[in-house]
């Protein structure tokens, strides 16, 4: 088949291979054959060795649904009775799990910082000192909506020096940069197939801590659908997920991880810092503004000050950019006006510098200076 191919610059679902795609293409299959079980024992296996998880310690358990379906999972699931969640928040995606904490009505401190920073460790150390009834810990790896990486190792080590289990959001790292489960002093971290695996929405997945995963079993019951040991359980005795599984975006899932261990992680990350040192590269040509400092950026995301330009109109630059095959996505801080430019997926440097020709075309047909301009 052939299938026309657009460069995502947004922060997932990613560029994927035509591979990838067309192994969706299968012949129908009930999913509690034991054919599938196996592929999927196999699947929740190498997603140990993505997050270089020893399988002694650590296991996999897969859901249907979003990003975001993990974050509940693991914050509803994982909190003892009478015990509080840290929230270390300096972003839109650890505001989340400070809404999911609401909704639920979970015990927990939201420890808010400027979104333009990583988190302050004396904050979260004297958090901790001053609340020893916090048992969870929860931060975000690598917060997308502005390209802030956090420092997890640190406040992981803080999060165990007080005796509480640390979560990380992982979504949009997880597989593009370096990250080890021992190392980084992380308990449970989670992600989807749609985003460093390069795979297809639909999937998503927690690997963490498998006693804390039985001990939980004893926590309060706080969603049916989504617990984390009901999953785990169901797994172990089956072998399958306990409700109906994304059938095809596991067989995809399957050739990414294939395609994803043939490359080898230090490739694939060295392709993915070649992309954003491309896009660091054409947005100054450009004289557009990042946000973020470039020594706290993940290399993964870059949040682009809008231009002070009376011409600038986001919506007519996206649909320019679409209609030549290159998505641009919008910010994510509520203070300051920004797009966002992203190093996911299967691209590389020649995708960058053809898509700056046509962000380029695009400044010129709506009369958009270049060199951009800033009033400051």
């Amino acid at each position: 088949m052939n299938i026309k191919r657009n460069v995502l610059l947004n922060p997932g679902p990613a560029t994927t291979t035509d591979t990838v795609k067309m192994a969706q293409v299968v012949p129908d299959i009930c999913p509690r054959e034991k054919e599938f079980a196996s592929m999927m024992k196999d699947l929740r296996a190498d997603l140990l060795r993505v997050a270089h998880a020893p399988a002694e310690k650590y296991t996999s358990v897969l859901f249907c649904g979003s990003g975001t379906i993990n974050i509940d999972i693991c914050l509803n699931s994982l909190l003892p009775e009478g015990k509080r969640v840290l929230v270390v928040n300096n972003g839109a995606y650890s505001s989340r799990a400070v809404e999911i904490c609401q909704y639920y009505g979970l015990p927990h401190i939201d420890l808010r910082s400027s979104v333009f920073e990583q988190p302050d460790l004396a904050a979260v150390k004297q958090t901790l000192d001053d609340n020893p009834d916090i048992a969870l810990v929860y931060t975000t790896h690598h917060e997308t909506g502005t390209g802030v990486l956090n420092p997890i190792r640190e406040i992981g080590a803080l999060a165990h020096s007080h005796g509480a289990v640390f979560v990380v959001d992982t979504t949009s790292s997880l597989g593009m940069i370096p990250f080890d489960m021992e190392h980084d002093n992380v308990d449970f971290c989670m992600a989807s197939a749609q985003k460093g695996l390069m795979a297809m929405t639909g999937l998503s997945f927690i690997i963490g801590n498998e006693e804390e995963i039985r001990r939980s079993k004893n926590y309060p019951k706080r969603s049916y659908y989504c617990n984390l040991y009901l999953q785990y359980d169901f797994f172990e005795r089956t072998g399958e997920m306990h409700f109906t599984p994304p059938v095809q975006t596991i067989y995809a899932t399957r050739q990414a991880l294939k395609e994803y261990f043939e490359v080898g992680e230090t490739e694939k990350f060295a392709r993915h810092r070649r992309v954003i040192d491309a896009i660091h590269d054409g947005l100054a040509d450009m004289g557009l503004r990042e946000v973020i400092r470039r020594d706290i950026q993940s290399g993964l995301v870059a949040s682009v000050l809008y231009p002070d330009d009376e011409n600038w109109n986001f919506e007519r630059v996206h649909d320019y950019c679409y209609e030549h095959g290159f998505t641009i996505y919008p910010g994510k801080i509520s203070t300051t006006n920004t797009f966002r430019l992203c190093a996911l997926g299967t691209i590389d440097k020649p995708d960058i510098e053809a898509f700056f020709v046509v962000l380029r075309e695009a400044f010129a047909k709506y009369g958009i200076q270049i060199p951009a301009r800033y009033n400051d």
